[in-house]
């Protein structure tokens, strides 16, 4: 079972909770090879099933991996939405465009990192929030990289 952690923001909060991964048993789940159409079936195929295991597909880092529980709509248009969960690893080092969690002046938010020109900030995935320029005595820590999302549909 992982551990849990609780993180709130007051200010409209984007991690809800954090989970740090407990290396354990392989997850192992059948995958079918064949892709599944998103636009016109195809004709029937022959089926191959091989056995694919979670914690290899989603976690490069074990120990330095975690998920996080997102809380907000910042994020919409990446594809990242309220309630899903985060694979979050903090082994990776940050590049302009990733989509990482930052630590800003004491708080946690997810949004994507802008490195560019000597100029640091985060920009939302979302019109109807702000991007954050880094400005003179703001405390900014990138906490990990998003890696994975993961939502559940119902």
């Amino acid at each position: 079972m992982p551990r849990m952690y609780h993180i709130c923001n007051p200010q409209s909060a984007t991690i809800q909770a954090i989970y740090q991964l407990v290396p354990g048993e392989p997850c192992p789940v059948p995958l079918i090879i064949t892709k599944v159409q998103a636009g016109f079936p195809s004709p029937a195929l022959d089926y191959i099933e091989e056995v694919l295991d979670l914690n290899v597909l989603l976690i490069k880092n074990p120990p330095s991996t975690f998920m996080m529980r997102v809380a907000g709509h910042s994020m919409k248009d990446a594809g990242i939405y309220d309630g899903d969960l985060l694979v979050v690893d903090r082994a990776i080092e940050a590049a302009h465009d990733d989509v990482v969690i930052a630590l800003l002046d004491r708080e946690l938010t997810v949004k994507a990192l802008y490195r560019r020109g000597g100029h640091i900030g985060l920009i939302a995935a979302n019109e109807a929030y702000p991007n954050i320029r880094m400005k003179e005595g703001m405390e900014l820590e990138i906490w990990g990289i998003v890696t994975h999302v993961i939502r559940s549909l119902r």
